[in-house]
């Protein structure tokens, strides 16, 4: 495993990052609701049903979720008959997450770059909107591919590039309602500008598969959700 080296703009990125998620957590699921017209959840819904079921019974199965935030992904997932570990940096999403928690879910701090679990350790692995706020994505993917099993699988629901008809009204809706709403219900108007920021530089559909299948995921496919405002990738790792 190859060392990566980290500069001093990688640990503000990463601090700021994490303090935001800390700031707007105790409004983070209203807000996901405001901003999409609920339909986020209809996103996350397809999201888990696209994650395959456990091969050896309820439970037997480990499934992680990188940045799992709340717990809404973690929570379909065990749904599903996974075992499921919700790994964030952010303690304040995780508290807001495991104060709603009525599952056996398992919460550990920890970074997309860096992750708490060993070699081969995991079945399936996903990530939902959270790929884009990590320092350094690829990183992120390799660490990815390195826990999971041979022919574990990897999905990632993310922002994307929507339709071109569709973009004129997206970004005029990006840009002037979402950070009001940030402003009005969570407090934060700068948190929310951030997160359209990083919507807008985040690879477009087939950027973001070409990246998976460099880090070493296999048969790497995507399917676009609303137009494109959201997509869904799926890649394996070797068996």
């Amino acid at each position: 495993m190859h060392t990566r080296s980290h500069t001093s703009s990688d640990l503000e990125h990463r601090t700021n990052i994490q303090s935001m998620f800390d700031l707007v957590a105790p409004r983070y699921d209203l807000m996901n609701d405001l901003m999409s017209f609920a339909t986020h959840r209809l996103w996350k819904r397809r999201f888990a049903q696209l994650t395959p079921p456990p091969s050896q019974g309820w439970n037997s199965g480990l499934a992680v979720d990188l940045a799992g935030g709340t717990g809404d992904i973690a929570r379909l997932l065990n749904k599903r008959g996974w075992r499921v570990v919700v790994c964030d940096p952010s303690f304040a999403m995780m508290q807001a997450g495991r104060s709603k928690d009525t599952t056996d879910i398992s919460w550990v701090a920890g970074l997309g770059e860096h992750l708490p679990f060993t070699d081969r350790s995991v079945d399936v692995l996903t990530v939902s909107f959270g790929l884009r706020n990590m320092t350094r994505p690829n990183d992120a993917l390799c660490e990815a591919l390195r826990v999971l099993k041979p022919g574990g699988c990897f999905l990632c629901l993310e922002f994307s590039t929507p339709a071109a008809w569709l973009r004129p009204f997206y970004n005029w809706h990006s840009r002037h309602i979402i950070p009001r709403l940030g402003a009005m219900v969570a407090g934060r108007r700068e948190a929310y500008e951030y997160l359209v920021a990083s919507i807008r530089e985040f690879p477009d559909q087939e950027t973001l598969k070409a990246q998976m299948q460099s880090a070493g995921f296999q048969t790497v496919t995507y399917e676009n959700l609303s137009f494109g405002i959201a997509a869904i990738h799926i890649g394996t790792k070797a068996p």
